[in-house]
Formats: C-alpha cells, structure tokens, sequence
C-alpha cells in the first residue's frame, strides 16, 4: 500500500543567516512607514514579503510512501537452568502464543532468537543476544524486544540501548525452592601443617517447604581419601578449620545430600583448589670437616629465601690437644642435644656432609635420627674418603636405614658422572642431559665404592659403581652421594655440569614435594580440556586409565608415552564437575570448571536483576505462571505494561518510493506580485497624501 504525504521545501537563493539580515531591513522600513503615517504601509510590507519569498524559494514536496511493518525482537533462553522443573514447557507455550499473537496484528513481524550457555562457564548472556538482535535489525522499524527467561542473567553490563519498550516474560514457579551450598571464602594457595579457615553455609532460596529440615548431611573430603560426614544447621554461616595434607594442589570436596521437592542438586557440591606451599624449610647441616665442596651445600641452600638453614662445621673434634685453654677458644660449642633430641623434629631436612664418627654424637642421638626418618623426616649424606673408614657413618646406627654399604675403596681418577636408564626415568635426574655445557659434563676425580642395598641408583660413576641412591625408609626418604666431587660442576671444571639443579631436584625429592614424586598422576584443565600425565619409573607401560565423571560415567583412555618414565593423554571432558582418575594404584581428582555451573549457582527465578534495564524502556515484568499477558499497541513514550499486558509501540517506519517537488509559484510571478503592491502603495499614498 503506497500513500502520498506533501510538506513544504525552501531552496534559498541566499544564505538563510543573510535572508533574516534582509528579514530585519523590512521590519525597520515598515517601522518607519508607520511612524511616517504612510497609508500604503501594508502594501509595502505585502511587497517586502513577496521579494523575500521569492528570495527564499518556497516548493511544495510531494512523497509516496510505503509502510514498513514493526518489527518484535523475542529472545528465547535455551539455557541450563531454563532446563529445570517445566521452564522449558513455559517457555515454548509463550513462544507459541506470542508467534499467534503477532500473526494477528496487521504491519507486525517477529524475529525469534534463542541463546544457549555462554562458553566457559560464562552463564546466560541475554543481553550479548539482544545486541546481536538489535544490530540485524533497523532500530527505526522494532517496536518491542521479549525476553522469556527465568530472569538470571550474567551480562548486564552488555545491556544495549533499547529503542522500545523491553518486557521479560518470567519461567518458573512461585512455590520453587532450592537448597545449595556456599563457599565464602577459599584461598589459593595455604601453609602446609597451618589451619586456616574457610566459611561456608547451606543456603535455602524460594518458598522452603517446612519438610525440608534446619539441617543437612554435609560430607567433606580431601583428594580421593574416604570422605567424612558431619550434621550442619541451614542458613548459618560455619567456619570450618582446614589443615593442608601435603603440598601442591589439595582438592576439598564438600557436598550435601539431596533434599525432595528441590529444583537441582547440581549445586548441592562445592570444590576448593588449594596449593600447599611450605612456609620455610628448616635445614640442618652438619660437616665433619672444612673442605672445598662444603660451600656447595651452604651456598644453596642461603640462596633460597624460604630456606632457614643451621650450619655447624665440626672445626676442632674433641681429641684434639693442644693445650689451649677452652676458657680462651672463641669456637661456639656443638648443641647436640638441643639439635638431636629436642628439636630434631623441626627440621624438614638433615645433611651429612662429609662427617665421621668422632664421639661427638653419642650413638642414642643417631638412634634419634633413624627414629626421625621412619617417621617422615629425610637425611642426605654426601659422603668422602671417611665412608669407608672405620669411623664412618655406617659403623653407627644409622647403617639401619642406609641404603649402600662401604667397601672401604676410594677410587681416584677422573671419570664422568651418568645418569642410570632408571635415572632417565626418575625426576631427580629425568632429562638432565638438557642442561650439559658444549662437550658434555666435567669429569669428577673420586668416588666412594659402595655396595647398593637398597633403593634406586639414579646416577653411575666410575666403573658403573652406583654414584646417587634414593631409597624410602617407612615414612621418611635417604639419599647417599658417594662422591664429595660435585663442586667442580659448580665450578665450571671441563664446562661444569647441572650441579645446581641436580642439587636442587635431589632436596625438593628428599623434601617431598609433589612434582618429583616418582610414581605421579597428574592432570591440568584448560576449559573442558584434560591433559593427563603419568610418571612412573616402572620399566612396563601403566594400565589404562579410568576417569569416572560427576554423573557417575566411566571412560577408559590409553596413554601414550612421550619419553622414558612419562605418558600423556589429552581428553575433552564431556561435562563441567569433579572427575576421578584411576590408574593402577593412584587416584586423583580434578576440577573441570566449577562443581556447580554457574547457571545453577542462583537457580530460582526473579526479574529484580532486569530491573535496571526494563523501567527505563517503561516495559514490564510478568509472571507466566500467572497466565499469558496480552500485547497491545501503545503510543511511543506511554506506559508499556499494565495488568495482563504489555505494550509495543508503532514506529511508523516507511520507505520513500517517489519524490515529486513543485514551486509555489515561479520567480517572475513574485517579483510581479512585489511589483504590483509597490505601484498600489505609491497609488493610495499618491491619492490620500502622507501625514506629516
């Protein structure tokens, strides 16, 4: 249907700031003539106007338009929590009585677009789908945007200008109800051996039926051991003291069995990645004697900050006679009991560095010091000529836990340290060879002989003899360097060797840091992705891999090897949640995402988010639950929602399909016309005189 509207034009001879200069010349000569008394001042003014007429080019334009339909924008939320109790039911009626609704308005069209989860957990962007609606569409031509959605949106600061009026159309119940568990506080990272405290609380929302108890069963677990479970009140706040196990990553489950009559249970879990860190390692190395490698160890160990280290160098043993008084020696006494009876559990690691057996220590205190180990703690010897002495360290109690038997041989010579084919495989050694200057290692000039008992030669000498044993005695870890030659590494003999590195890997071993625990699984998540590693020092590859999921699913994966001692496997996880890894005899647990989705953090419905955004468009809220509203047409800039309905208004958009303009009158008819009042005033001024 094309129609034909007309409106005036001007095509100015002059400019317009020019015309109102001329405009403000007539007025004063009109002025004049009435103050003259001039008769014909009328006619004047008739002839001033039509020369600034004809000036100003007056045109009558003519258009033929054709109406464009108003254009409703609805917006379908496809998301997770549109998913619960019949929301999605709700929503697909509205679609449908809204696509009739429309159908029957003449000069209205309907765009649907419906918007699933955001990616990475980013939860319902409504107002992301509107902009991209709006921006599809001429803004001139839409007359309302509908959201039907439960009214949780997560991108509010997207919200775009809205040119009409914007309604929500709201899922769900009124007598909705969910229960759901918070965290209020979780750190990143925690001391190990230190509580700290995490707040949390079971939370109700919506109308809580009486039935649903003032209490729940919450169960906690640390990592994959056996959960414990405790009897909480809802809706108070708890503060719940956490000691960290170990160090690295600490997963902490907490969850709460389902109640009856609940919307979901998905947010009935929470998960906690903690990092265990040390807060300082206490090191206690003792030296028999002063000598070249000594600085090795204290140099570092003082060069990590979070080492607090206590160093005592046996520099005049008791059978020493000089006949010094000892009133006047300035050598501060070896505190062997406060050491190794009261304290020696403070200490995370202890060295023996080049020590013989002099009576300084009474054999009970070494006694203390296998005690130590078989409940957790660690001991390194860095052993020298006196291992193979009658005063060796292992003519004491400690030959219990020690992992190599003396021969009583030194072996003098040059000769390059190796890394053993299970020292390719273990991560104290694992890919040292990276770090060997141009031309390989420097040579070591001597090495203890020594008859391996026990535990895992990493590292080889001279004639293959075993140079580095790692072996685990109970609950606490030993290490025996046979060889006090390392400080030529540091010192660039031949090019050097990782002298640092080895050191620092063999420590953090000894210290029992995750990262270099023989037999590991591990698994990082980047989005859905799970890249899983697999350490072993066993010479057979390990058995395939079982992943369960949060809804109890069961996959299986085979792994690949990628180097000596190392698998990997990389698997797209299907689903956000908890995953346990089982492999042989490990277990691990891992976060995909959060425990609960972020579509299931807040999950009963209320508009009061879009609030911000509605009542500046004068739109409305409405409840479908309490029947469909109707839509009506208002005029732009009235209200647009009332009771049981909502409003759009008319645009009255058009396209212009033809242009016609014609001239008031042409330019020799104005001039003619200013002509003809001129010669009239002269005319009746000539014949009634002016008044003077």
């Amino acid at each position: 249907m094309i129609a034909a509207f007309g409106h005036p034009v001007f095509d100015p001879a002059l400019p317009w700031p020019v015309l109102a200069a001329l405009a403000g010349v007539a007025l004063v000569l009109l002025a004049f003539a009435l103050w003259r008394g001039l008769a014909g001042w009328a006619l004047r003014a008739l002839a001033l106007a039509a020369l600034l007429a004809a000036l100003a080019g007056p045109s009558f334009q003519r258009e033929d338009r054709q109406p464009l339909s108003d254009i409703v924008i609805l917006l379908v939320d496809e998301t997770a929590s549109q998913g619960l109790s019949d929301r999605r039911a709700q929503t697909e009626a509205a679609v449908a009585a809204i696509q009739a609704e429309i159908d029957a308005m003449p000069g209205s069209e309907l765009r649907i677009r419906r918007f699933a989860d955001g990616p990475e957990d980013a939860g319902t962007l409504a107002m992301t789908a509107a902009a991209e609606a709006l921006a599809e569409e001429p803004r001139a031509r839409v007359s309302g945007v509908i959201l039907i959605s439960d009214g949780r949106v997560h991108d509010l600061a997207m919200a775009p200008g809205f040119p009409a009026p914007f309604h929500l159309l709201e899922t769900g119940r009124k007598a909705d109800w969910d229960r759901r568990l918070v965290i209020r506080n979780a750190p990143a990272f925690a001391i190990i051996g230190e509580t700290f405290v995490l707040n949390l609380m079971i939370e109700d929302q919506g109308a809580t039926p009486a039935s649903a108890g003032a209490s729940a069963e919450l169960t906690i677990a640390v990592d994959a051991d056996p959960p414990q479970t405790y009897t909480v009140p809802v809706g108070e706040e708890l503060e719940l003291p956490v000691t960290l196990p170990h160090g690295g990553m600490n997963v902490l489950q907490f969850s709460i069995a389902p109640t009856p009559g609940e919307l979901t249970d998905r947010n009935n879990a929470a998960i906690v990645q903690i990092n265990g860190v040390r807060d300082r390692l206490r090191v206690l190395l003792v030296s028999g004697e002063p000598h070249t490698g000594e600085r090795v160890w204290r140099n570092l160990l003082k060069s990590d900050a979070s080492v607090d280290l206590v160093h005592f160098t046996i520099l005049r043993p008791p059978e020493k006679q000089d006949g010094v008084p000892v009133d006047e020696l300035s050598l501060i006494a070896f505190p062997t009991r406060e050491l190794f009876v009261e304290k020696i559990g403070e200490f995370d690691l202890i060295i023996f560095d080049r020590y013989r057996m002099r009576g300084i220590l009474p054999m009970s205190y070494l006694d203390n010091v296998v005690a130590y180990v078989k409940e957790g703690g660690t001991v390194l010897v860095a052993s020298g000529p006196e291992y193979g002495a009658v005063d060796s360290l292992y003519r004491s109690p400690l030959a219990e836990i020690l992992p190599v038997a003396p021969t009583a041989q030194v072996i003098e010579g040059g000769f390059t340290p190796k890394i053993t084919a299970l020292g390719q495989r273990h991560p104290v050694t694992e890919g040292l060879e990276n770090y060997a200057p141009p031309g390989g290692w420097g040579r070591w000039f001597r090495q203890i002989e020594v008859e391996k008992l026990s535990g895992q030669t990493v590292m080889e000498g001279a004639e293959g003899q075993p140079l580095l044993v790692l072996d685990r005695v109970a609950l606490g870890r030993i290490a025996v360097l046979a060889s006090d030659q390392a400080w030529l590494w540091g010192r660039g003999y031949e090019g050097g060797g990782p002298q640092l590195e080895l050191l620092r890997r063999l420590a953090h071993w000894m210290l029992k840091e995750p990262e270099l625990e023989e037999e590991a699984l591990t698994a990082t998540a980047e989005g859905n992705r799970l890249t899983i590693v697999r350490r072993t020092v066993a010479e057979t590859p390990p058995g395939p891999l079982k992943l369960t999921g949060p809804d109890g699913g069961e996959t299986v994966l085979q792994m690949t090897q990628t180097r000596p001692g190392r698998h990997e496997v990389t698997w797209e996880a299907p689903m956000l949640g908890l995953f346990r890894l089982d492999q042989d005899d490990l277990t691990r647990v891992i976060a995909v995402g959060p425990a609960a989705p972020r579509e299931f953090v807040a999950t009963i419905a209320s508009g009061a988010d879009l609030s911000p955004v509605v009542e500046p468009t004068r739109g409305g809220i409405a409840r479908l639950e309490d029947g469909m509203p109707d839509l009506r047409p208002v005029a732009e800039g009235r209200p647009a929602a009332g009771r049981g309905w909502i409003g759009l208004t008319s645009r009255g958009a058009y396209v212009t399909t033809a242009v016609e303009e014609m001239p008031v009158l042409p330019g020799w008819a104005w001039l003619a016309l200013a002509v003809a009042f001129s010669l009239a005033a002269w005319l009746v001024e000539g014949r009634r005189g002016a008044r003077i």
